[in-house]
């Protein structure tokens, strides 16, 4: 029996209608369109099966296939029920059985998404059609295109659709994919209807690790379903505990050759002065307790059966405040205390010994150095969304507007290093011991503000405020004909996005010691290094409060011109946009043409200046880059229907993605203590691709298919984000004399401030492709209750002049078998992405490849009667490291353990 055959006819008219109108208007109800025979009678057998129904996990899986089979483009969707099935806590984790779709996991949750090998920046998410603004959460982050879906409960969303291969009514902007996500609307959904949840979030590695959820949804319609509203609210919490090691840098042998023993080894053969050495070894530990509020407000008007008016509201709260401590002895910090290196294969300096005041002779103070950075981060977001669309004879007018605005006003950090002078032994994957314990472990020996003379830095306070705004506005036309080419729309989008950010670091902490400060105990990282040296990794811990406090009421309020001058901007963008898009259908064929007119014009506004900063800001340095870039965008997708289950498609489009805002502006941010650092770069031009996917789609049997896709991007300019040496100013001489002191000393610096940094900017590095393909499998296995989804990806990117492109595995797969009969079901999740190249971990850092990658989730489900139903789910259940590395594995930068996570919900609906 053929899958179209089996079509429920509300599927069938939700698949047929969905994708002819614009996104200005996708979420309601289209008008009725001239159809092929072959759509006509596919509807008349749809109508005679009207009472066979699926429920749960095979609902939501048929009801994705029918918007799959029947768009005109290549899109892949996900219903209501399949994000709920999954083992998720947002939107994107549910997204990953979709082919060519992956996400990183730094944090353990999945954040942004990445397309087909590209860039998560590249890719751009619409909710009801509508941009939300965004603001960054982590302290030195900034803005960036790629939506970050932990901010969006999965409890408001109905359904989504990633496009793979763009049309001309939808906006601009990816490379890879756009994202359409839908909130629930009333007029879908019978009268009074009430739905909530509620359960508890559990994290194995983090003390205490139980955190609640709930929700809470309501929807109403009158009897003649012309008027509804829907309204719902969620709370969730998570607690999120990230234990590993770091390493900030490398430098070669010869940078410690003023250690008899280094030079000794040099001069013998036994050291290769070339080999790299890490600066440090980093005992890290980041804990942070996520909350989300979350509050939507719908309304649905039809004030006649030609006209329907959509509102919607969304607002969301998160707090983000975390604590983040490393613990990291210094070897880059005194070259001469050096007392063995140990030379290990492939360049690398695998461990040695470092003396310090607890051992006679040396000839300086060892560098023991805990970094505590309490910081304060809470995230505010509306967004305010109005859509009518008018149908006529044979016509239908659409519009819409919105408005959407993101603030983080605090982003704040109270930080401080107080330093151990003690000797220690280290060893790149072992980590570090200290030569006498006891000593380390004593608080009173952890000093700060260099007193007695033992160095450390009472550290300073830092607040940076961060904005973000998206207005837009849209008018679609369309006019239905009886032929060939059955609809042409037209119609015109304008865009005005803003982006600002403020930073201030103020200065002048009292001295101190942990003992004095107020001690929180010991802690150890879970053995994130492959076994600690001696077993005593464990280290001390200020009290967070009191280091908070201390921080605040101590600091001299002396603001750092530096901080202010290079991290302050404002960017502003407006797009003005027009479309024309014929769609087509007759015999087997179906699809659209048509192309997209855009003009950008973008101003970044930031200091300019010359010289050590000074506040307040020069005159006249306060300046405007301003650049204007013109587009023609044109677009085809056709699908040809072989035979009642074959589905062949092939499209091809230009398409444009433009680079994140940060990098578009003179700005700033720098690492005073390892000398690095990142910044924009005002004259970046828009990323340009010519997109080609050809596929094959057999749907064998109900809720399965079997499809082969393959894809081409030609990317005609890149941009890539690479170090390079800087001269800019450091503000340690002023705040941190005793580091800076340091620097001088090993001619990293100058007297009068001015250091050599490694800065990452981004640069137009000329053009790059991105090849591969995917295959897609699903089916439910006749009537045993089970079935299977699964995909796997090729994606190889790389740029003409050489090299990887950023986040692009070249492997990727899926596999979720399911079970489902009577009131129970259960689902097992596993994806997988091979290697792929990050950012760097700390501002300047220099990318890093990121390891292979895996994750396996479970869900189990029993439906105890038609309104009560139990979930427990698990994720990461393996506990999978998160690694980073230099190039070969021997170089590791990173190594996290995030621990396994589970969820246990309570879900009713009346």
């Amino acid at each position: 029996m053929s899958h179209r055959r089996n079509l429920l006819t509300a599927s069938i008219i939700a698949g047929l209608c969905c994708f002819t109108g614009t996104v200005a208007a996708q979420d309601t109800t289209a008008p009725e369109k001239p159809q092929t025979a072959q759509q006509k009678a596919d509807a008349a057998k749809a109508a005679e099966l009207e009472g066979i129904t699926v429920t749960g996990i095979r609902a939501s899986l048929e009801k994705s296939l029918d918007t799959k089979r029947n768009a005109d483009a290549v899109v892949e969707a996900v219903t209501a029920e399949d994000i709920g099935k999954f083992p998720n806590t947002n939107v994107a984790e549910a997204m990953t059985q979709i082919p060519g779709v992956v996400i990183d996991r730094s944090f353990g949750q999945g954040d942004r998404v990445s397309i087909d090998g590209t860039d998560p920046s590249l890719n751009l998410t619409f909710l009801n059609g509508q941009p939300i603004s965004q603001t960054p959460w982590q302290y030195g982050a900034q803005p960036n295109r790629g939506f970050d879906f932990t901010m969006l409960a999965p409890e408001i969303v109905g359904r989504l659709e990633v496009y793979k291969s763009p049309e001309a009514r939808l906006p601009e902007g990816s490379l890879g994919g756009t994202i359409l996500l839908h909130t629930l609307q009333p007029l879908d959904l019978p009268a009074n209807t009430i739905r909530g949840s509620f359960g508890l979030n559990y994290n194995d590695q983090a003390t205490p690790g139980t955190r609640p959820n709930a929700s809470a949804l309501y929807s109403w319609k009158n009897a003649a379903s012309t008027f509804g509203v829907i309204a719902s609210v969620q709370h969730y919490e998570e607690k999120i505990d990230r234990q590993g090691f770091e390493i900030f840098s490398y430098s070669p042998v010869s940078k410690w050759a003023s250690s008899p023993a280094v030079a000794a080894g040099i001069a013998n053969g036994t050291l290769d002065p070339n080999a790299k050495v890490p600066d440090e070894v980093n005992s890290a530990w980041f804990q942070q307790k996520r909350k989300r509020d979350t509050a939507t407000l719908g309304f649905q008007i039809h004030p006649t059966d030609n006209w329907d008016i959509d509102i919607n509201n969304l607002f969301v709260r998160e707090n983000f405040d975390n604590w983040n401590q490393s613990l990291y002895p210094f070897t880059g910090a005194t070259p001469g205390n050096v007392t063995s290196f140990n030379q290990g294969p492939n360049g690398i300096v695998t461990g040695g010994h470092v003396c310090g005041n607890d051992t006679v002779g040396c000839p300086a103070i060892a560098q023991g150095t805990f970094d505590s950075n309490i910081r304060k981060s809470v995230v505010r977001t509306s967004a305010f969304d109005l859509k009518s669309t008018y149908r006529g004879d044979g016509w239908k007018l659409g519009g819409a507007a919105g408005y959407s605005k993101a603030n983080n006003d605090n982003i704040s950090q109270a930080v401080m290093e107080p330093v151990y002078a003690g000797g220690y032994t280290w060893d790149i994957n072992k980590g570090f011991a200290f030569d006498n314990p006891a000593a380390a472990r004593d608080p009173a020996n952890w000093h700060m503000g260099d007193v007695d003379g033992l160095g450390g830095w009472p550290g300073n306070y830092g607040d940076y405020s961060a904005q973000s705004r998206d207005t837009y506005a849209q008018l679609d036309f369309s006019k239905y004909f009886d032929s060939f080419f059955n609809e042409l729309a037209f119609g015109y989008r304008w865009n005005r996005h803003e982006e600002g950010m403020q930073a201030h670091v103020y200065g002048g902490n009292a001295p101190t010691n942990l003992a004095a400060l107020g001690f929180g105990g010991y802690t150890d990282t879970l053995d994130a290094f492959d076994g600690a040296l001696d077993g005593s990794s464990s280290h001390v811990m200020p009290d967070r409060n009191a280091q908070y406090a201390w921080v605040r009421n101590t600091n001299g309020g002396n603001e750092d011109p530096g901080t202010y001058l290079n991290g302050t901007y404002k960017l502003v963008e407006k797009t003005n946009a027009a479309y024309v898009q014929g769609n087509f259908a007759g015999g087997n064929f179906h699809g659209n043409v048509g192309f997209r007119y855009v003009d950008t014009k973008t101003d970044g506004t930031g200091f300019v200046y010359s010289g050590a900063p000074v506040l307040p800001a020069p005159a006249g340095s306060w300046q405007t880059s301003s650049r204007t870039t013109k587009n023609w965008l044109p677009s085809l997708n056709v699908a040809y229907d072989v035979s009642e289950d074959v589905v062949l498609r092939f499209a091809a489009a230009k398409v444009i993605a433009r680079p994140p805002y940060n990098m578009q502006v003179n700005n700033l941010f720098l690492n005073d203590s390892v000398l690095t650092g990142s910044g924009g770069n005002p004259n970046l031009k828009p990323y340009k691709s010519k997109n080609f996917s050809l596929s094959a789609e057999w749907y064998f049997a109900p809720q399965s298919y079997l499809a082969l896709t393959g894809f081409y991007k030609k990317i005609e300019n890149y941009t890539f984000v690479d170090s390079a040496p800087e001269t800019q100013f450091n503000s340690g001489l002023l705040n941190d004399p005793t580091t800076f002191a340091r620097q001088v000393a090993q001619g990293l610096c100058t007297p009068d401030g001015f250091c050599t940094y490694s800065i990452s900017r981004p640069r137009d590095t000329g053009s790059g492709k991105v090849r591969g393909g995917s295959l897609s499998y699903q089916q439910a296995f006749w009537d045993t209750g089970f079935g299977v989804t699964a995909n796997y990806t090729y994606a190889k990117g790389t740029l003409d002049s050489g090299g990887s492109l950023p986040y692009n595995s070249k492997n990727s797969y899926s596999v979720s078998p399911y079970y489902e009969m009577g009131p129970f079901s259960a689902r097992l999740t596993y994806n997988w992405r091979s290697k792929y190249l990050a950012g760097g971990y700390i501002a300047g850092a220099p990318p890093a490849t990121t390891a292979d990658y895996g994750d396996l989730g479970a869900t189990l489900g029993w439906k105890l009667n038609q309104q009560v139903s139990f979930t427990l789910a698990g994720m990461n259940l393996t506990n999978e490291k998160y690694k980073q590395y230099l190039g070969i594995t021997a170089m590791p930068v990173a190594k996290y353990t995030t621990g396994r996570r589970y969820m246990a919900s309570v879900h009713f609906e009346l």
